[in-house]
């Protein structure tokens, strides 16, 4: 997608077959920015077009959140499929212990048969003790807040409990670390399902960074150099990334971006380190590295499609980022 289209539609009003029911479980005291964010994330990506349903469901109709607000006209515990995604949200602190029980009995049988039954289960922040008590992370790998890592450990000593993540995948079974990483959750989920720019789009859209799992480098040229606020500079990346095989003129860009060509070249220098240029450059490199992917193209065809018009330019490109000539990087690819 070239820009956000934002569409003034109910989440609820998708008929699309193909669409994803985004299913957020709301337990007694929610914490609200633990159900708030990963649902923002997913509107979003619904309204700029994603096929998304998002529903809201409870073993009661009505419950108040952690902070006092209610939520209500929620929908019962329904059955789910394979090809849905059920958000848990965390939940008030106060009410956790060794001893203490979060669910009633009706809620973990729902989320072991949504787990039986194939559906991707995440959970946010103390959201993970549901999972637990319904018994699906024995023998994963998982997450936490920060300041509950211990007591996950010791309430359910089969799980393997890890810091200093963001969010931790293990089969079906997501979780993730305190509050706010919801939001990450959600845009790493958008990320596998409708690609990096489109991920990365909605996060310029909800003004957040998008930071992938803290054991994981940024890697895509979508979702680096985007930490900074300058619109005019967006307004350039995001033409460029359009127009990546063509040649842009620095005049042009900025008549785009509605700044002088001075003022530009400053601006996108000092928000991202590299000037327009280098970053339509690193564009170009993250396309061959696509293309290159093709064993039946040639590395003078790639060049060609990626816009270099000098195939010795590139080779020299390529080698400079990536240590190694395109050929050795296609062969290493092919064999990993």
């Amino acid at each position: 997608m070239e820009k956000m289209h934002l569409q003034n539609q109910s989440p609820m009003e998708s008929t699309d077959s193909r669409a994803q029911r985004i299913v957020f479980f709301v337990p007694p005291h929610v914490h609200l920015l633990d159900l708030a964010g990963p649902a923002q994330v997913f509107d979003t990506a619904l309204r700029a077009g994603a096929p998304y349903t998002l529903h809201y469901c409870s073993p009661q109709a009505i419950q108040e959140s952690a902070q006092g607000m209610v939520v209500a006209q929620l929908t019962p515990l329904a059955s789910v499929t394979r090809d849905d995604l059920i958000i848990v949200p965390g939940m008030e602190w106060e009410h956790f212990s060794l001893e203490a029980t979060l669910l009633d009995q009706e809620t973990r049988d729902w989320l072991r048969s949504a787990s039986q039954a194939g559906a991707h289960i995440a959970s946010v922040c103390t959201g993970a003790f549901a999972l637990g008590e319904a018994g699906l992370l024995d023998g994963r790998r998982c997450t936490t807040h920060w300041a509950k890592l211990e007591l996950l450990q010791a309430r359910f000593p089969r799980a393997r409990v890890l810091d200093n993540v963001l969010f931790v995948h293990d089969g079906t079974i997501t979780t993730s670390a305190g509050i706010a990483s919801g939001i990450d959750l959600a845009l790493a989920f958008l990320e596998h399902a409708q690609g990096p720019m489109f991920a990365a789009q909605v996060a310029r859209h909800l003004v957040v960074y998008m930071r992938r799992n803290g054991s994981e480098p940024q890697r895509s040229i979508y979702l680096e150099y985007r930490t900074h606020l300058h619109s005019s500079v967006h307004c350039a990346q995001d033409y460029l990334i359009s127009h990546v095989a063509e040649h842009v003129s620095l005049d042009e860009l900025a008549d785009i971006a509605k700044v002088s060509s001075r003022g530009l070249n400053r601006a996108f220098k000092e928000a991202t380190g590299l000037t327009p240029v280098q970053y339509h450059q690193r564009l170009r490199l993250e396309l061959a590295a696509t293309l290159l992917a093709n064993p039946t193209l040639r590395v003078e065809d790639v060049a060609i499609q990626c816009g270099f018009e000098d195939v010795r330019h590139f080779r020299r490109l390529w080698q400079r980022q990536f240590g190694m000539p395109p050929s050795l990087s296609r062969t290493l690819h092919h064999m990993a």
